[in-house]
């Protein structure tokens, strides 16, 4: 009886512990089992599917879906809004694109989109936008080739969204945002890293304004895009700040350029551009802080340089060979290696210069006006190898260049050119931050 009883207890305790055993065992199979589920691409058959419930909603319905995890691609082929409230991640697994809007007047918002494809050809991106009037708002897509693709399509917003590419290599990666031949769109308040571009190709009339593009190579690059308004975006370590290529009449105001460095460094470049207004920017720690290649290409154009901050850049203003028709006026430039160079060793005179800043005048103030007595002449001096040979920008500031630039200076080797010449040049540079 009492053999009996032991066995009995035994058996209840192994029972016990092999029920405590299971527990454990589901509780770290169901933790796993979410680990693995929040990588994009795993466990495709343990997702749910979000197409039909995307189908039974109604034109101009509203489709919360419960949180969770769900399965991409999917389209939205009416006008609904699908709204995941932070909750709700879709996974297209690696192929195509992870939502596709073919409808107008849609929304899409809260998302969080993982998991495109890798295909450049057919643009696998977060967000593949191919209808007007639509919204893509507040969105995390990350391990997308492509953030937000729009083609063809007008009148869209873009806001508010965090987009970062596929961890490749920076000429492999897609774009954050691209238009193509869309115009009228509204790209807003966006954080965008670690992806190629942001790019406009033949689209007009569209606004950019408050977005942060970090570590990627063009930060904004226009081709064939005309009155495009760029304001208060900031553009941090990528290869080039902005590029305007063959786009006339652009709006750049109140923008941020921080360390566009490297031999492609470059905060804002302008080729066959016209009419363009760049006002109130800052270029800092910038290998070349403004490059202009036959700007204005309009005979009859101008553009104008306006209370721009180019501060600590190589150089300061670069213009690729002899050019006229911009006007540089109120900038200030402060603590560049050279302010300003001519590639083919010619002027920029004929260019309009006038109240400008320059941190290396040397002249007075005697009437305490604000501006100096005497014009800014800026010099060209045949052995200023820094600027010819870039490399060696690396050793400004050591005792050998400075004894060369000083004796240069003193006693030049060839008749210096004269750059440009700054009639009344500012004594004050304000108080403008540089970063």
């Amino acid at each position: 009886m009492i053999r009996a009883g032991l066995g009995s207890r035994r058996r209840a305790f192994r029972a016990f512990v092999a029920l405590i055993a299971l527990m454990a065992l589901s509780v770290v199979a169901t933790w796993v089992g979410a680990s693995r589920s929040a990588e994009p691409g795993l466990r495709r058959a343990d997702l749910l599917p979000l197409q039909p419930l995307i189908d039974a909603t109604a034109a101009g319905g509203k489709l919360i879906p419960p949180p969770g995890r769900y399965a991409g691609p999917v389209v939205l082929r009416r006008p609904i809004v699908l709204d995941g409230q932070g909750q709700v991640t879709i996974d297209a697994g690696g192929a195509g694109s992870v939502v596709q809007i073919l409808a107008d007047h849609a929304m899409v918002r809260g998302l969080h989109l993982v998991g495109s494809g890798a295909n450049p050809d057919h643009l696998d991106a977060g967000v593949q936008v191919r209808g007007s009037h639509n919204r893509v708002e507040d969105n995390v897509i990350e391990d997308c080739l492509f953030g937000v693709d729009l083609k063809q399509v007008d009148e869209n917003v873009i806001r508010g969204n965090r987009i970062r590419s596929k961890p490749f290599s920076l000429g492999e990666r897609g774009d954050g945002i691209r238009l193509w031949y869309s115009n009228h769109n509204q790209v807003l308040d966006n954080r965008v890293s670690d992806v190629r571009d942001m790019v406009v190709w033949y689209s007009s009339d569209n606004v950019f304004v408050g977005n942060r593009v970090t570590n990627s190579r063009y930060g904004l690059h226009f081709m064939y895009s005309h009155r495009n308004g760029v304001r208060n975006n900031f553009f941090n370590n990528d290869r080039v700040g902005m590029f305007l290529m063959y786009s006339d009449r652009l709006q750049i105001t109140d923008n941020r350029i921080v360390g566009a460095a490297g031999p492609t460094g470059l905060g804002i470049g302008v080729k066959e551009s016209s009419d363009v207004t760049a006002k109130g920017n800052t270029i800092a720690y910038c290998a070349r802080g403004l490059y202009l290649d036959v700007s204005p290409y309009d005979p009859e154009a101008t553009n104008e340089f306006s209370e721009n901050r180019l501060a600590y850049n190589g150089l300061g203003i670069v213009f690729h060979n002899d050019w006229h028709g911009n006007g540089f006026f109120g900038n200030v430039l402060e603590g560049n290696f050279a302010q300003v160079t001519v590639d083919d060793d010619s002027s920029a005179n004929r260019n309009d210069w006038r109240g400008n800043y320059w941190s290396d005048y040397r002249g007075f103030d005697q009437n305490a006006d604000g501006w100096g007595d005497a014009p800014y002449e800026l010099y060209d001096y045949a052995d200023k190898i820094w600027v010819e040979q870039p490399e060696a920008g690396f050793f400004r500031g050591s005792p050998v260049l400075e004894l060369i630039d000083f004796l240069d200076h003193l006693a030049p080797f060839s008749e210096p050119t004269l750059v440009l010449t700054d009639p009344e040049p500012r004594m004050d540079p304000g108080s403008k931050e540089a970063s």
